[in-house]
């Protein structure tokens, strides 16, 4: 089964999470030693908002229900690298007039 691509605009919400995991051993001299947590230890979440239509609204909805929060999707950051990503907590909003405002975070993923 191929992976399906979030293609949608997006309004950037806020300023995204980016953090670095890294283990850390500190010695009694004041030696510090770091390491990366891993191949893949930079985590990153971008909050994202799309105001539309109830019909558009309902057609990222579906696409975000079959990924269901576990299953990864690709998507392409405000900075335009693309990678794989989660969303475990869409939320639609009603704005009046059939509009509506969705917002979610979209979390990176990694494949196995």
């Amino acid at each position: 089964m191929a992976i399906e691509t979030f293609w949608w605009p997006t309004q950037r919400a806020e300023t995204p999470e980016i953090t670095y995991r890294v283990r850390t051993a500190q010695f009694g001299d004041g030696y510090k030693q770091l390491a990366g947590d891993g191949p893949n230890n930079k985590e990153d979440s971008y909050p994202i908002s799309f105001v539309g239509q109830k019909a558009k609204v309902q057609e990222i909805m579906a696409f975000l229900d079959r990924h269901a929060g576990a299953k990864a999707f690709l998507w392409t950051t405000p900075l335009g690298e693309q990678g794989l990503f989660t969303c475990k907590n869409p939320a639609p909003t009603p704005m009046g007039g059939g509009i509506f405002k969705l917002t979610a975070t979209f979390e990176r993923a990694f494949h196995p």
